[in-house]
């Protein structure tokens, strides 16, 4: 199998803003790849270098086989981009996007009709209606029909499913990986831990470098400390009183509880509930949990400010 995108030591800075920091990755042929971090971390700096609309500074890049640079106009008739935000034209129908789409890539929404079927299938009822009209999730399925209609061997997703509800997200990620089986490669960017468990691979990124890359379970398998769900009445405090504990590595909120990583290699619930209770905290509770990805992520951000054991 061969690389659809290889970056080598690309970066790219604004003034005095540095977007990207000497990234090197590869994405497989047919791969369902996540980049995954918060705002700034350079995700759409990075696409947009791959979809030819930014030129590196630095670094070599190459995407389909191809350079962004002197082969940009080869490159852009064999990918799909959907921007961060919405870019169609609001004025017109779903179905005269559509068509217009297919018209810039020499195709007919005929053609590749079968691509797009499941997916404009939902957009059917609403083929007349202005895309400005459209609800979120809707505009979101519209964009993706114009990104595939000239079946792309490379589909670029910026941060899709940013602003749209659960539902619409889940059907989101069920037409990707059906995609997917088509041998399209797609690269996504989500700033979603949950999303980055459904991609092949996921590179991490912070403040412009990449903190990690490797599958959703060896990402997780990074995380070696043991981690703790520690719940108690006064969340507030209790965050405050394990960030205190002279053994901590990290406390954090998570959902209704609070993330607590020992830096020791074996911590026991029991000690750390006595601990909080001698501490005058009243109905804690403390077991033990596996990591996630968001558990992963957040000590890969802290390695990487360099906020590492004491």
């Amino acid at each position: 199998m061969g690389k659809a995108i290889s970056l080598e030591g690309v970066e790219k800075s604004f003034g005095a803003v540095s977007a990207l920091r000497n990234i090197a990755l590869g994405v497989d042929e047919g791969e369902l790849f996540g980049l995954i971090g918060a705002d700034g971390a350079g995700k759409t700096t990075l696409i947009r270098i791959l979809c030819t609309l930014l030129v590196a500074d630095h670094g070599k890049a190459e995407v389909l086989g191809l350079d962004p640079v002197k082969e940009y106009r080869s490159i852009r008739s064999r990918i799909g981009y959907m921007p961060g935000t919405f870019s169609l034209y609001e004025d017109l129908s779903v179905e005269e996007n559509l068509r217009f789409f297919a018209t810039v890539f020499n195709t007919t929404v005929e053609e590749n009709y079968e691509l797009i079927r499941d997916i404009y299938s939902q957009l059917e009822p609403f083929r007349t209606r202005r895309a400005g009209k459209l609800s979120g999730g809707m505009k979101q399925k519209l964009a993706l029909c114009c990104a595939l209609v000239h079946r792309p061997d490379l589909l670029l997703l910026d941060e899709p499913t940013t602003g749209v509800d659960a539902v619409s997200r889940r059907e989101f990620w069920e037409m990707l990986q059906r995609l997917r089986t088509q041998g399209i490669t797609i690269v996504v960017s989500t700033p979603y831990m949950d999303e980055a468990s459904l991609c092949d691979r996921v590179a991490f990124l912070q403040e412009g470098s990449l903190l990690a890359i490797d599958t959703p379970e060896g990402v997780t398998a990074l995380f070696t400390a043991p981690l703790f769900a520690v719940r108690a009445r006064e969340k507030h405090r209790l965050l405050r009183e394990l960030r205190g504990f002279e053994h901590a590595l990290s406390a954090y909120a998570f959902g209704s509880s609070v993330h607590y990583a020992d830096r020791r290699a074996i911590a026991s619930a029991g000690e750390i509930k006595a601990h909080l209770q001698s501490r005058g905290l009243q109905d804690v509770m403390v077991e033990p949990v596996r990591p996630g990805i968001e558990d992963t992520f957040m000590a890969l951000m802290k390695q990487g400010r360099g906020e590492g054991d004491d």
